[in-house]
């Protein structure tokens, strides 16, 4: 007996993983873009990167599994597609590469309020990370063929 994949079964699970995934890298992003913001010495003023930090970690990580997990459906309707997908592959990398940096030299720099050059670079490289995994994931839709 075949077991059909909900994803493809119902028309309206594909949707609704969808808006889960983008609101999850909203939340996720949002989170982490907030205490990039600050070590560039924008918004939040009253608050140093460490506050922001500890505000907004159980929602950056929150909003990370909904993300992730939630792919992990989207993925699941045509795997084919996605790991021939050179713009999918891209996304994993850069994905990868900024939850690696979130967890390890960001936030080292966020718990010390640092807002040195090198800080300020930390701080750009990630937001450049994270808005390369948006970019990667709406380019899905667009590289065709791919591998």
């Amino acid at each position: 007996m075949l077991i059909e994949n909900p994803v493809n079964t119902f028309a309206i699970v594909f949707p609704i993983l969808e808006i889960l995934h983008i609101a999850g890298f909203a939340v996720a992003i949002g989170s982490v873009a907030a205490v990039d913001f600050r070590i560039l010495g924008y918004g939040l003023q009253q608050q140093t990167p460490s506050q922001i930090a500890k505000a907004t970690g159980f929602w950056m990580l929150g909003g990370l599994v909904l993300a992730i997990f939630s792919g992990f459906g989207l993925y699941s309707s045509d795997p084919d597609m996605y790991y021939l997908n050179w713009s999918f592959i891209i996304k994993m990398i850069v994905l990868v590469t900024a939850i690696v940096l979130n967890y390890t030299i960001h936030r080292k720099i966020a718990q010390t309020d640092s807002t040195t050059g090198g800080a300020k670079a930390v701080a750009v490289i990630s937001l450049v990370l994270w808005a390369a995994v948006i970019f990667g994931g709406i380019f899905i839709a667009f590289v065709m063929g791919g591998l």
